[in-house]
């Protein structure tokens, strides 16, 4: 038996399907959102496809950082400048987008923020986990993998340092 956990290979073909079908589910239940909330980093690739398939203009991005690992994490999410004005939200209809509810403290975080200013707030992610405190509303595969995301998997060419790490 093996060590390794299960993986969940995404590819970027495989991400326009999703995105796709992702859509098709929303439009099909008559949700048309007024703006599109995208959790970055992961949610900012999920939010530009629905966006486009849902023809909403408006997204805005919150930036909330939680993992600083594979598998590592902040004990709770935090909010980073900076922080979308709530002004813009009032009385809209927001879907939330990531590409994994894992913990689901990240989009709770985000939800919370955003009751009591808008009209209604869905959630869209490409993967849920059955551990994520919260169950959203799109999904399009329930896993409890890791995912490999082809936007993730590969390390970065560049540290933040300007050490350039690959040619």
């Amino acid at each position: 038996m093996s060590d390794t956990p299960a993986r969940e290979n995404l590819s970027y073909e495989q991400f326009g399907v999703a995105v796709r079908e992702l859509a098709r589910t929303i439009a099909d239940d008559g949700y048309e959102p007024d703006l599109v909330l995208c959790i970055a980093r992961g949610g900012v690739f999920v939010a530009g496809g629905l966006a486009y398939a849902l023809d909403c203009k408006n997204i805005h991005l919150v930036n909330v950082e939680f993992y600083t690992g594979v598998g590592t994490t902040l004990d709770m999410p935090v909010m980073l400048a900076p922080v979308p004005n709530l002004i813009d939200f009032s009385d809209k209809k927001v879907l939330i987008t990531d590409d994994v509810a894992d913990t689901g403290k990240t989009l709770k975080l985000v939800h919370e923020f955003c009751v009591g200013t808008v009209a209604e707030v869905r959630s869209a992610v490409i993967y849920e986990k059955s551990q994520s405190l919260v169950k959203c509303e799109y999904v399009w595969k329930r896993t409890d993998d890791w995912i490999n995301f082809p936007w993730s998997v590969e390390p970065p060419v560049i540290r933040r340092s300007g050490q350039v790490l690959e040619a």
